[in-house]
């Protein structure tokens, strides 16, 4: 009687260690192979995501057609701030879907993502690096 109440409370106590000791041993094999591979490019602590496309930069956001917000056809709310577009306030148009925003919100907003913020048309480096032979 005894010994069954010692294994009782005793065998719980081997099994609680055991999964214990796995518990320490995958957390500094993962420790271990997080800095090796911080080293080699592999693995960064950057709170960006490494597949995270670049926004426009100056250059091609100048090339981004700028209007008044009376000129505006779609719509005449901005869509990054949620405010309206005064009738005198300049605007700028994403080529292609033709969505119109502030012009301050919109070069915001390209600058860090390179899509449209209400539909995601993605803009393509066709837009700012037209051809050659453009018969118009």
């Amino acid at each position: 009687m005894l010994v069954s109440v010692f294994l009782a409370l005793f065998l719980p106590c081997v099994g609680m260690s055991a999964v214990f000791l796995v518990y320490i041993c995958l957390l500094w094999y993962a420790a271990s192979y997080q800095s090796a591979g911080a080293g080699t490019g592999n693995y960064t602590n950057d709170p960006v995501k490494p597949n995270q496309e670049k926004g426009l930069s100056a250059a091609q956001l100048d090339k981004l057609p700028k209007i008044t917000g009376k000129e505006l056809v779609m719509s005449n709310d901005c869509a990054v701030c949620l405010d309206e577009i005064e009738s005198e306030q300049f605007a700028r148009v994403v080529p292609g879907c033709n969505h119109g925003f502030h012009l301050e919100c919109a070069d915001t907003w390209l600058s860090k993502n390179p899509v449209c913020p209400v539909c995601r048309t993605k803009l393509e480096p066709d837009f700012f690096n037209p051809p050659e032979n453009n018969p118009c």
